[in-house]
């Protein structure tokens, strides 16, 4: 091939430089495309980004919505539960009223009971003291018998003194007005006692109750010791139910001397700070190891058939806890059997005691 000459110098200095121009703009353009293709794929990197993120975000979106319709779906179910558990309440709290009053209605019912079985136990007391007061009402009857009949014997003798008549009556009347406090203090013991709570003195109730006993205690031999020491023993009670109390203390232990060589029974108080404490002693057998507890149990008698009707200790447990005290029994081998009652004392500023 035949070598071209350029013949003319300044063509090819132009030739060069145009074509110099040229790569020029071709590097300036690939730079500027390579400039355009890493920002593109800056774009792209950050468009990457995004979309991720927004994936990201539109999935805890979608979890949220999908933990709120649980929230509504639980809230809906909470509802329902709660309105259910209102008409149960509703219904429980329906329940629980008739309930209530049936619990009342039936306390109400045992009180009556309780005050039935204390009236049965104190008339059954009054029968067993029914010999024992015939004796203690025979000596006034026949001691007015003897005044009046002296009295007659003078004015038969035409007795002028008048004097001597009178004062043969007046014996009359006291020992008459001994027998109307006999039968009167029987007709109190055996009336129903009222629900009421006054300041009472046990002094005075244990004394009540040996007027009622001391005849037939008497005719049995058995000597009978009271020491309360020097204080007023005063409580807040009924001063019935408590005579009742005590009457069946002093049987149970009259019971118990029977058959004793020593025939004694002890009443000994003392009062403190807490309370009243009443101890009841006697020289009897004692009760048999074991039964402690069962005494106060309603129809439990160690007695023989026939002879205790197993009440007297029930209901004298009963009014002890009425009145918000405790009895209770210790009977050491051979040395007879001591209740001791604790019952607390009247307020201070009620103890302005009732006969």
């Amino acid at each position: 091939m035949p070598e071209t000459v350029i013949q003319n110098p300044s063509a090819a200095v132009g030739v060069e430089s145009r074509l110099r121009a040229h790569i020029e703009m071709l590097e300036r353009r690939l730079r500027q495309r390579d400039e355009q293709r890493r920002a593109m794929l800056h774009i792209l990197v950050d468009y990457e980004q995004d979309r991720r993120r927004l994936a990201r975000q539109t999935e805890r979106l979608d979890s949220s919505r999908r933990a709120v319709l649980h929230i509504l779906q639980d809230s809906h179910k909470d509802k329902l539960r709660l309105e259910a558990s209102r008409k149960a309440m509703i219904h429980i709290m329906g329940n629980l009223r008739e309930t209530t009053a049936e619990v009342q209605r039936r306390e109400q019912e045992l009180r009556d009971k309780q005050e039935q079985l204390v009236q049965a136990g104190k008339l059954a007391t009054l029968g067993e003291l029914t010999t024992g007061v015939a004796h203690e009402l025979n000596n006034p009857l026949n001691n007015i018998g003897l005044f009046v009949g002296n009295a007659v014997d003078l004015v038969d003798l035409a007795v002028t003194e008048k004097g001597e008549i009178l004062d043969e009556l007046r014996h009359a009347m006291q020992q008459v007005s001994k027998a109307t406090e006999i039968i009167s203090h029987l007709r109190t013991f055996g009336r129903a006692a009222p629900v009421s709570r006054v300041p009472i003195s046990l002094r005075e109730v244990i004394a009540r109750a040996l007027s009622l006993m001391g005849e037939q205690l008497r005719l049995r031999e058995i000597t009978v010791t009271v020491d309360l020491g020097p204080q007023e023993p005063v409580v807040e009670g009924n001063a019935i139910q408590l005579e009742q109390v005590f009457i069946n203390l002093l049987t149970n232990a009259r019971d118990a001397v029977a058959e004793s060589p020593r025939k004694e029974i002890r009443i000994s108080g003392s009062v403190g700070s807490a309370g009243v404490e009443i101890a009841v002693a006697d020289t009897g057998g004692g009760i048999p190891r074991g039964l402690e507890r069962r005494i106060f149990d309603p129809f439990f008698t160690t007695k023989e058939v026939g002879k205790g009707t197993g009440l007297g200790l029930s209901i004298t447990y009963g009014i002890i806890q009425e009145h918000g005290g405790t009895i209770s029994v210790a009977s050491p081998p051979g040395e007879g059997a001591t209740f001791l009652i604790h019952l607390p004392l009247a307020p201070a500023d009620t103890k302005e005691t009732s006969p």
